[in-house]
Parts: structure tokens; sequence; C-alpha cells
């Protein structure tokens, strides 16, 4: 939701991309997801984006019903800080906020926010991050922590976590890696994760699953009335962006120490089709980034995919599409309503077959 108003931003080099957001696309984007019935909208974190928590306050009070996921590194604020700025949006929006804890995906820019820690390190620090939070969430008295990464003394905070549901926010934590695992393990309700097939995903979402954690995909979808159709528009947008992002995600690629992003662009290099399954692309990954790996296929096809993930385990979805107003209008008018037939079909099947 970051990119509402700028149409394939991940084309252009961060360093090229403005971080002033178009409050108007914003806001049209956000009131169009309420009539979609999306449940929440992301805010990205980066130097080339603006703040994640500032966007999705400014949003919010605009807003009346949806919830903003705001992204979090955890070495750019004191945990502290971080607790206070999320209870004071949950104060004044009835709770409408969750978090997408985020490790950073390339060191360079980690530097910039005065962050120098190896990737597995970074993972370390979060753990210590968020066991301060959940500390201050928890309301048991002030907190006092000494770690390897932080050394908190006596903390306390008079605005609590303002919700009717919860008593602190979600927890939605990214990463491919088996650090980014554990930690979901210990401290996430869901991982997101970049997808992969059904059948190499299983076993490690059941991994999780297993131990009480949701797993979800952030996955791009391109779907239309046809398959025919929706591989047509996917063919056609990268032909539109030219060679030159290849050279920026090239490079992106080559710098970056993310586990997601750089299987995935491993993924899309390995693949000459771009085709993973008949309905997984990777085609734009080069063009686009990691993210842009995508569901491609009939509102049927997209659905039909859906459901396969759901019958491993993941039951979360972070959709990204292009345009990205039109696609989710799509989606909620085509495909949702398809999925939640399918779904429905099964609970009943499963039913009469336990009978």
């Amino acid at each position: 939701m970051s990119s509402a108003g700028a149409q394939h931003r991940g084309a252009t080099a961060r360093a090229s991309q403005s971080g002033v957001p178009d409050i108007a696309a914003h806001v049209a984007f956000c009131r169009r997801a309420d009539e979609c019935g999306m449940d929440s909208l992301l805010t990205a974190f980066g130097f080339h984006r603006p703040d994640p928590i500032v966007l999705a306050s400014a949003l919010a009070m605009l807003t009346e019903r949806i919830t903003f996921m705001v992204a979090v590194r955890s070495g750019v604020s004191s945990p502290t800080a971080l607790v206070q700025q999320v209870n004071t949006v949950a104060a004044l929006t009835g709770g409408r906020i969750c978090l997408n804890i985020v490790a950073g995906h390339t060191p360079a820019e980690q530097r910039a926010y005065g962050d120098f820690l190896s990737h597995d390190e970074r993972y370390e620090r979060t753990d210590e991050f968020l066991t301060i939070c959940r500390s201050l969430w928890s309301g048991d008295g002030p907190t006092t922590f000494n770690g390897k990464y932080y050394t908190i003394d006596s903390a306390r905070l008079n605005t609590p976590f303002v919700s009717r549901e919860r008593t602190q926010p979600e927890i939605f934590l990214g990463g491919n890696s088996l650090a980014a695992e554990q930690l979901a393990m210990k401290h996430a309700d869901c991982l997101w994760r970049l997808p992969d097939t059904p059948e190499r995903l299983r076993p490690r979402v059941a991994t999780l699953v297993d131990r009480g954690v949701e797993v979800g995909l952030l996955v791009s979808v391109i779907a239309r009335p046809t398959r025919e159709e929706a591989v047509d528009a996917a063919y056609r947008m990268i032909e539109s962006l030219g060679a030159k992002p290849i050279v920026t995600h090239r490079d992106f690629a080559s710098s970056s120490d993310s586990v997601a992003f750089t299987s995935t662009y491993k993924l899309a290099d390995e693949t000459a089709s771009g085709w993973l399954s008949p309905y997984l692309w990777s085609g734009a990954v080069p063009y686009l980034g990691a993210p842009a790996i995508a569901l491609v296929g009939s509102a049927d096809d997209v659905a039909s995919a859906i459901i396969e993930y759901r019958d491993i385990g993941i039951t979360q979805f972070l959709f990204m599409g292009w345009p990205d107003i039109e696609e989710m209008t799509f989606f909620s008018q085509a495909v949702e309503p398809l999925v939640r037939a399918k779904e429905a079909g099964a609970a009943l099947r499963m039913a009469v077959s336990s009978w």
C-alpha cells in the first residue's frame, strides 16, 4: 500500500524514488480496500519510502475500519519508544494497528540507519527487541532487561495498547530463512514468507503450524476473466518496462543478504519459462523485485492456487497487484467469492467423509 499511486514503482531504482506520499492516492486506496473487505494494509519500511508508522497514523485518521500493518526494524528505534508509538496509534484508532517485523534486506541500507549487524545477528537482536516489547505490553510492571544488544532499566509506559480484542498488536514476522522461522516460533502470530511451489513449502509450513504459528504468503496477483487474458497482461507488463529494471534488480540482488529476496531472485534465474507451477510465475521478479512473484490466471485459477496453499497450512495472504486498485477490486469481486465457495465445498466434503 505504501506505493499507492505509483504504478510499477519497483521498476525504478530505490535511490531515485520519492519518499513523499501521494496522500490523496493513499486515502483512495484505503477507502477502496475498506469497500473490498480487506483486513489490513501494509505500510512498508525503507529509505525510499515515507516513515511507515507516521503514514499509518495519518491514514488511520482518515479511515474507519481498515487495520494498518506497520513495518518495523529492530535496529532503528528503541523497543520502549516503538511500543509507545504503537500504543498511541492504538489508543487513537481503537487498536487498528499490527506489526510486520522485518530484519532488513541490504547491509548498505542498514548501515545508513546505524545498523552494522550481520543477517543472523539482526534476528538475534530482534529476539531481544520483541522480548522487551512483549514485556511492556504485558503490563506486569516496569521492564528491566540486560542483553547482548539492549539494556533497559525500569521501563514503563502510561499509554496502554487499546483494543477491544487484544492487549497487544498481532505480530507478523517476515523472512524465508531458518533464523526467521525460529524467531517466529518464539514471538510471532504469523510468519510472512515469499512463495515457492506448494510441494516444496509443505514440510517447512508444517513445522511452524505444529508449533502454533500461522504461515502467510506475500505474493502478487494478476487475475483476469480468462487465463489467456491474465498471461497476456503479465507478458505485456514486463515488455512495457524495458531492460533497464533488470540491471537495477541484478545490482540489488548482488548486494542483498535477505534469504527471502535472494532465494526468490534465484528461483527466477533458474526457471527459463518463469513458470514454477501452472499458476506461480516468477517472470516479473527481474523487473519489479522479489515481491513480484505472482499468481497468474483466471479468477478460478487463482482461487484454486490459493486453496492449494491453504491445503498445506498457509492461512494468510498479503497481496500486491498492477494496477493496484483495479487488481484489488477484481480480486474481491471475482476471486475471493470463489475461494470462499471452494473452502465451503471442502468443509462439506470433509464432513460427509467423516460421517
